[in-house]
């Protein structure tokens, strides 16, 4: 899971590229870095740890920069070394290329293994790599066409900006699975992975990067580049599920009403008698509200969050997941001792955290703890950009939902029905479910 930003802005670019990364840095938070441009040459800052850390001393204040990308990456394990740290720079044929990158390419091992039997070397363990070096190779002037013939090339999850001397570059994959975002006024242009990195500079006029388009921003201004002929949509359902922030507007859904709204089908699929509705902090928390309101059980916060750990979710290794977990979330013994509560929580991927959840609640003294999911059960990986684990890491791809319940100790389990949670957005057709499904959009290592 990534971020980026780019913007052209005539004054603070520094101050205004790292309020608009700080807004997205939920996407992730493993490292980050950014490029800034004085019209003749790029200059790259990056490092290991959240924005606020690895720019608490950047000193580049001595350049009128007037253009700039950066980025926010959690990795998987394994891959946070410091070189695969984006933005990536490439320089070829006299020219400067920057490239920040979310998403993930599901044809990467082909065409690498193809190139690497050409005589490429690659310096990076990235996708992103990939995308730029082809960008690169095939300039020749035209960044336009540069880019169509490497979306000609690779397939699956890209949302790209890319920064060269004298312009900023960006372009999504034609399904348009991850998100991005084009905004303006009079002083600013922004791209960006959510709508939050655009409000944070008072931007209130915003709009979707579509499928297929590539925008071109330089100083005769924007310009955009649709290929409307091969757009095939398929955002990713997980975005509204978990991902994004609650006050994201992604293809005309507000993530914070998709959530709610799910609690309430939720309860409406599955009732149950309680004393209190508890969330697990913080994306389960629209949907213990949503699940309150329509059932009238109490909302409680049973769960006490320590607001200065990151999502345990996108932690690289398990092990760093289940000491997050610990360290982030902790029962609140004078709420729950005694009651019998719902447990809301946006989905179930590999079932440990659910189970220490439980077991904790049980610990600070609940009388029952029913388990609500306002996602389907995950059962296949994602190829699209989320870090999932294999299909035998999988809690839901092995056992069946009573076989969970069992196995995370809950007195009850439900899951949000498939279809009652496509209703709540404009076209089901137009979002990737495979998570849920297993029918991919785009095949695993095809060319």
């Amino acid at each position: 899971m990534s971020g980026v930003v780019a913007i052209k802005t005539d004054d603070l670019i520094l101050e205004k590229l790292l309020y608009s990364l700080s807004s997205i840095q939920h996407r992730g938070q493993d490292s980050a870095g950014l490029v800034l441009s004085d019209g003749s040459s790029l200059n790259r800052i990056k490092g290991s740890g959240l924005v606020n850390e690895v720019f608490k001393e950047a000193n580049i204040y001595d350049k009128d920069y007037k253009i700039g990308i950066g980025h926010v990456r959690s990795s998987r394990e394994g891959c946070q070394q410091d070189y695969n740290i984006e933005p990536l720079v490439s320089f070829t044929k006299n020219n400067e290329f920057a490239l920040a990158h979310d998403g993930n390419l599901s044809n990467y091992d082909l065409i690498k293994e193809t190139l690497e039997n050409e005589g490429t070397s690659f310096h990076t363990h990235t996708d992103s790599e990939l995308i730029l070096l082809l960008i690169s190779r095939y300039y020749d002037g035209d960044i336009i066409k540069a880019i169509r013939k490497t979306m000609d090339i690779i397939k699956g999850a890209y949302s790209c900006v890319v920064t060269m001397p004298n312009k900023i570059i960006a372009f999504r994959d034609y399904q348009g699975f991850r998100p991005l975002m084009l905004g303006e006024d009079e002083e600013n242009l922004i791209i960006a992975s959510e709508n939050a990195a655009i409000e944070i500079l008072d931007i209130e006029n915003y709009r979707n990067v579509n499928p297929g388009e590539i925008i071109v921003i330089d100083d005769d201004g924007l310009k955009s580049y649709p290929d409307k002929d091969r757009i095939n949509k398929n955002h990713c359902i997980f975005e509204d599920v978990y991902i994004a922030r609650p006050d994201a507007n992604i293809e005309n859904i507000n993530s914070y009403m998709f959530r709610r709204r799910c609690g309430e089908i939720l309860y409406r699929q599955a009732p149950i008698e309680a004393d209190l509705v508890c969330p697990v902090p913080d994306s389960g928390t629209p949907s213990a509200i949503g699940f309150a309101q329509e059932s009238g059980i109490p909302f409680a916060e049973g769960l006490v969050k320590n607001r200065y750990m990151g999502r345990s979710f996108i932690k690289p290794s398990q092990k760093e997941r289940d000491l997050a977990v610990r360290l982030k979330l902790n029962p609140q013994k004078s709420v729950v001792n005694g009651k019998r509560i719902v447990l809301v929580d946006d989905s179930i991927v590999r079932g440990t955290t659910s189970a220490k959840l439980i077991k904790r609640m049980r610990k600070a003294g609940a009388k029952e703890v029913h388990f609500r999911v306002t996602s389907p059960p995950f059962m296949y990986p994602c190829y699209y950009g989320v870090d999932t684990p294999d299909r035998s890491n999988l809690i839901a791809a092995r056992l069946s939902i009573e076989e969970i319940r069992k196995q995370i100790g809950a007195d009850s389990l439900e899951f949000i029905d498939l279809d009652s949670m496509l209703k709540l957005v404009e076209n089901p057709d137009d979002y990737c479910k495979a998570c849920f499904t297993g029918n991919y959009p785009v095949k695993k290592d095809e060319i």
